[in-house]
């Protein structure tokens, strides 16, 4: 019975960490998060860039369009809409200074700023710029997953 246990504990923990990390890894690729946001009403806006997204590789693929808006108080928003991304772990928006970023490599030789986690990979959403940055010094959004560096998609603005 003991030499049973000292086989089976060691079998047990070591597939219980494989099932997670598959799970982790893997469970991107077909479960979506799907996103629905409007802009408010009371928003009076006006764009001062888009663009539309493709997607970085055949693995890594992106559509819809990616807006900045203005609001009548100032205050910059970036909106994307129609949008859908392949899912993955630890998905960011990005606004990179690249102009048109084909490869991980150009998003990292260039200056950017983070946005935040990507909402859900499929659907509208909208993201508050911070106030301090000036937006003409950025010429893409880029969907970044920052765990492993790789780019999914880009849109040049």
């Amino acid at each position: 019975m003991r030499r049973f246990f000292t086989v089976a504990i060691p079998v047990f923990i070591i597939g219980f960490a494989v099932g997670n990390a598959f799970w982790y890894l893997a469970s991107p690729l077909w479960i979506d998060r799907v996103v629905s946001e409007s802009l408010p009403e009371e928003f009076q806006v006006s764009a001062i860039a888009s663009g539309e997204f493709k997607g970085a590789d055949s693995a890594h693929q992106g559509r819809g369009k990616a807006e900045i808006l203005q609001t009548g108080s100032g205050a910059f928003v970036l909106r994307l809409s129609d949008f859908e991304v392949t899912n993955g772990p630890d998905l960011k928006v990005y606004l990179s200074a690249a102009r048109n970023p084909v490869k991980s490599s150009d998003v990292l030789a260039a200056r950017f700023v983070s946005l935040g986690p990507l909402k859900g990979n499929i659907g509208d959403q909208n993201y508050i710029l911070p106030g301090d940055i000036d937006v003409t010094n950025f010429g893409s959004v880029v969907i970044w997953c920052e765990q492993f560096s790789v780019l999914f998609a880009s849109a040049g603005l």
